[in-house]
């Protein structure tokens, strides 16, 4: 009897300690951090409060004020309206959870500007959860880049968003509709062994080096209807639940079937 107190005294002890090590960080400090021209290295931690890289308040104050465009003009990807941000310092986070948004897109109704973020150094995400929204729309990422093994709970987009060096997506787990619409990748890109739990859109995406697909899945529907493919493109084991929208996509210059065909 005194063995098993021993082992459960022992075992409460390590769940303390585990739970103790899950540190409490404010994304107010991490943007204070960034401001001051801070690399951010963090690992084991949760985050709380919105992580606007765009600095929008703080943007705001400086902008005049500005009447509101009619609907049809919104979100043009040359608007005059775009405010951008430049993340100049290296990000790092590891095994971490977001509980509120990050945000490096803000589409501001009152104002009609669009708050945008691009990184310029290294930038990681890695073994993340984003339990709210992850959005990425028009971002630049100048260096290497790694989202792998991260969940994303909620809406998330990387529709526009360039990629100028390596990057990773594979054992990404997507739980809402994902947006890679019109992102352009430089280098080859993994999305192996990631999830998509709702519809995913590639479309009009450009690989300019290569992207595998390998065991991924994807539980609803996949558009990659004028996806652009140069180098290799690799599917093995890829599961598509419903439709596959490929309509005018070239793979190496050939159509999605024909690609398909010629790999057999």
């Amino acid at each position: 009897m005194k063995h098993k107190i021993t082992l459960l005294s022992i075992c409460l002890f390590l769940t303390a300690t585990l739970s103790a090590a899950q540190e409490i960080v404010e994304a107010s400090d991490i943007l204070k951090d960034i401001k001051n021209g801070k690399s951010i290295s963090i690992a084991n931690a949760t985050i709380v409060g919105i992580l606007d890289f765009t600095y929008m308040d703080e943007a705001l104050e400086k902008l005049p004020k500005k009447k509101k465009r009619s609907w049809f003009n919104w979100g043009s990807g040359n608007s005059t309206n775009e405010i951008k941000k430049i993340i100049d310092v290296k990000i790092s986070f590891t095994n971490c959870t977001f509980r509120n948004d990050v945000l490096a897109y803000i589409p501001d109704e009152n104002s009609d500007y669009i708050f945008t973020a691009s990184f310029k150094d290294e930038t990681i995400f890695k073994n993340c959860n984003f339990e709210r929204k992850a959005m990425f729309k028009y971002s630049r990422f100048e260096r290497n880049a790694d989202f792998s093994g991260s969940t994303f709970n909620d809406d998330t987009t990387f529709k526009y968003a360039k990629f100028d060096y390596n990057i990773n997506f594979s054992k990404t787990t997507f739980d809402e509709i994902a947006s890679f619409k019109y992102a352009k990748f430089s280098r080859n890109v993994s999305f192996s062994n990631s999830v998509f739990k709702d519809s995913a859109t590639f479309k009009y995406t450009e690989f300019k080096n290569g992207v595998s697909f390998i065991n991924t899945k994807f539980e609803e529907d996949l558009n990659i209807k004028y996806m652009q493919v140069s180098g290799d493109f690799n599917v093995t084991g890829m599961d598509v639940a419903y439709n596959i929208d490929s309509k005018y996509t070239r793979i190496n210059g050939k159509s999605f079937g024909k690609y398909l065909i010629d790999k057999k």
